[in-house]
Protein backbone atom coordinates (compact mmCIF):
# COMPACT_ATOMS: atom_id res chain seq x y z
CA UNK A 1 0.00 0.00 0.00
CA UNK A 2 0.91 3.51 -0.70
CA UNK A 3 1.30 5.96 2.04
CA UNK A 4 1.23 9.18 0.62
CA UNK A 5 3.44 12.20 2.78
CA UNK A 6 1.45 15.23 4.14
CA UNK A 7 3.48 17.18 1.86
CA UNK A 8 2.06 15.16 -1.22
CA UNK A 9 -1.50 15.57 0.45
CA UNK A 10 -1.48 18.67 0.80
CA UNK A 11 -0.15 19.53 -2.62
CA UNK A 12 -2.83 17.15 -4.10
CA UNK A 13 -5.31 19.28 -2.01
CA UNK A 14 -3.84 22.70 -3.02
CA UNK A 15 -3.93 21.52 -7.19
CA UNK A 16 -7.93 20.15 -6.29
CA UNK A 17 -9.24 24.03 -4.74
CA UNK A 18 -6.99 25.74 -7.61
CA UNK A 19 -8.83 23.59 -10.32
CA UNK A 20 -12.27 23.36 -8.78
CA UNK A 21 -12.26 26.99 -8.49
CA UNK A 22 -10.96 27.28 -12.22
CA UNK A 23 -13.74 25.40 -13.25
CA UNK A 24 -16.40 27.36 -11.35
CA UNK A 25 -14.53 30.53 -12.57
CA UNK A 26 -14.87 29.08 -16.15
CA UNK A 27 -18.64 27.60 -15.82
CA UNK A 28 -19.48 31.13 -14.31
CA UNK A 29 -18.56 33.26 -16.62
CA UNK A 30 -19.74 31.14 -19.57
CA UNK A 31 -22.76 31.32 -18.02
CA UNK A 32 -22.62 35.40 -17.07
CA UNK A 33 -21.60 35.71 -20.95
CA UNK A 34 -24.53 33.28 -22.17
CA UNK A 35 -27.08 34.61 -20.24
CA UNK A 36 -26.54 38.41 -20.48
CA UNK A 37 -25.06 38.97 -23.90
CA UNK A 38 -26.75 36.33 -25.64
CA UNK A 39 -29.84 35.77 -23.81
CA UNK A 40 -30.99 39.11 -22.72
CA UNK A 41 -29.25 41.65 -24.39
CA UNK A 42 -29.07 39.47 -28.14
CA UNK A 43 -25.32 40.65 -28.76
CA UNK A 44 -24.59 38.16 -30.48
CA UNK A 45 -24.57 34.34 -30.29
CA UNK A 46 -21.67 31.59 -29.50
CA UNK A 47 -20.83 31.04 -33.31
CA UNK A 48 -21.91 33.83 -35.81
CA UNK A 49 -20.86 32.77 -39.02
CA UNK A 50 -24.27 31.27 -40.04
CA UNK A 51 -27.59 31.09 -39.25
CA UNK A 52 -29.59 32.08 -36.56
CA UNK A 53 -30.46 28.66 -36.19
CA UNK A 54 -27.01 27.22 -35.74
CA UNK A 55 -26.54 30.17 -33.37
CA UNK A 56 -29.13 29.15 -31.14
CA UNK A 57 -27.59 25.28 -31.06
CA UNK A 58 -24.18 26.65 -30.75
CA UNK A 59 -25.53 28.56 -27.49
CA UNK A 60 -27.31 25.83 -26.38
CA UNK A 61 -23.49 23.66 -26.38
CA UNK A 62 -21.74 26.84 -24.86
CA UNK A 63 -24.65 26.75 -22.20
CA UNK A 64 -24.30 23.47 -21.46
CA UNK A 65 -20.63 23.61 -21.42
CA UNK A 66 -20.74 26.33 -18.48
CA UNK A 67 -23.23 23.45 -16.54
CA UNK A 68 -21.07 21.01 -16.80
CA UNK A 69 -18.20 22.89 -15.23
CA UNK A 70 -20.13 24.74 -12.79
CA UNK A 71 -21.15 21.33 -11.36
CA UNK A 72 -18.11 19.13 -11.57
CA UNK A 73 -16.16 22.01 -9.44
CA UNK A 74 -19.15 21.90 -7.23
CA UNK A 75 -18.28 18.17 -6.63
CA UNK A 76 -14.72 18.91 -6.11
CA UNK A 77 -15.89 21.79 -3.37
CA UNK A 78 -17.78 19.07 -1.82
CA UNK A 79 -15.18 16.56 -1.63
CA UNK A 80 -12.64 18.88 -0.35
CA UNK A 81 -15.00 20.28 2.32
CA UNK A 82 -15.62 16.25 3.11
CA UNK A 83 -11.57 15.71 3.39
CA UNK A 84 -11.66 18.93 5.96
CA UNK A 85 -9.56 20.32 2.69
CA UNK A 86 -11.03 23.23 1.40
CA UNK A 87 -9.19 26.72 1.04
CA UNK A 88 -11.49 29.86 0.57
CA UNK A 89 -9.24 31.85 -0.60
CA UNK A 90 -6.97 29.42 -2.64
CA UNK A 91 -10.50 28.61 -4.40
CA UNK A 92 -11.60 31.97 -4.94
CA UNK A 93 -8.48 32.54 -6.69
CA UNK A 94 -9.26 29.85 -8.73
CA UNK A 95 -12.12 31.31 -9.55
CA UNK A 96 -11.12 34.45 -10.50
CA UNK A 97 -8.15 33.09 -12.60
CA UNK A 98 -10.36 30.65 -14.48
CA UNK A 99 -13.24 33.44 -15.34
CA UNK A 100 -10.44 35.82 -16.67
CA UNK A 101 -9.32 32.84 -18.41
CA UNK A 102 -11.97 32.38 -20.54
CA UNK A 103 -13.13 36.11 -20.50
CA UNK A 104 -9.55 36.78 -22.26
CA UNK A 105 -9.75 33.83 -23.81
CA UNK A 106 -13.39 34.65 -25.26
CA UNK A 107 -12.03 38.31 -26.25
CA UNK A 108 -8.63 37.23 -28.33
CA UNK A 109 -9.31 33.87 -29.96
CA UNK A 110 -12.48 33.56 -30.62
CA UNK A 111 -13.63 37.62 -31.06
CA UNK A 112 -10.27 38.89 -33.42
CA UNK A 113 -8.26 35.64 -33.76
CA UNK A 114 -10.98 33.28 -35.31
CA UNK A 115 -13.93 36.23 -35.62
CA UNK A 116 -16.98 33.52 -34.43
CA UNK A 117 -18.47 36.35 -32.98
CA UNK A 118 -17.53 39.60 -31.62
CA UNK A 119 -18.70 41.19 -28.30
CA UNK A 120 -21.66 43.33 -30.27
CA UNK A 121 -21.87 44.20 -33.49
CA UNK A 122 -21.43 48.27 -33.58
CA UNK A 123 -19.61 50.59 -35.65
CA UNK A 124 -16.54 51.35 -32.71
CA UNK A 125 -16.36 47.74 -30.80
CA UNK A 126 -12.63 48.34 -29.86
CA UNK A 127 -14.35 50.47 -26.40
CA UNK A 128 -15.83 47.05 -25.65
CA UNK A 129 -13.02 45.02 -26.57
CA UNK A 130 -11.12 47.24 -24.35
CA UNK A 131 -13.27 46.96 -21.77
CA UNK A 132 -14.06 42.99 -21.74
CA UNK A 133 -10.47 42.23 -21.88
CA UNK A 134 -9.01 44.78 -19.18
CA UNK A 135 -11.64 43.06 -16.89
CA UNK A 136 -10.28 39.71 -17.76
CA UNK A 137 -6.84 41.17 -16.80
CA UNK A 138 -8.10 42.49 -13.59
CA UNK A 139 -9.60 38.97 -12.31
CA UNK A 140 -6.77 36.90 -13.43
CA UNK A 141 -4.26 39.73 -11.54
CA UNK A 142 -6.86 39.78 -8.54
CA UNK A 143 -6.71 35.55 -9.19
CA UNK A 144 -2.98 35.37 -9.30
CA UNK A 145 -2.75 37.78 -6.55
CA UNK A 146 -4.68 35.34 -4.03
CA UNK A 147 -2.72 32.89 -5.18
CA UNK A 148 0.39 33.82 -3.94
CA UNK A 149 -0.27 36.64 -1.15
CA UNK A 150 2.01 36.10 1.39
CA UNK A 151 0.55 36.41 5.25
CA UNK A 152 3.18 36.63 7.80
CA UNK A 153 5.99 34.75 5.81
CA UNK A 154 3.92 32.28 4.40
CA UNK A 155 1.86 31.82 1.26
CA UNK A 156 -2.01 31.57 1.89
CA UNK A 157 -1.81 28.01 0.55
CA UNK A 158 0.21 27.11 3.17
CA UNK A 159 -1.65 28.31 5.92
CA UNK A 160 -4.84 28.22 4.83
Amino acid sequence: MHVMTKKAVSGTYLSKNIWSGVLFGLGLAAFIDETVFHQLLHWHHFYDLSTTDIGLVSDGIFHAFSWFSTIAALFMVADLKRRNAYKVKTWWGGVLVGGGGFQLYDGIIQHKLMRIHQIRYVENVIVYDIVWNGIAVLMIVFGVLLLVKKKEGKAVYEQS
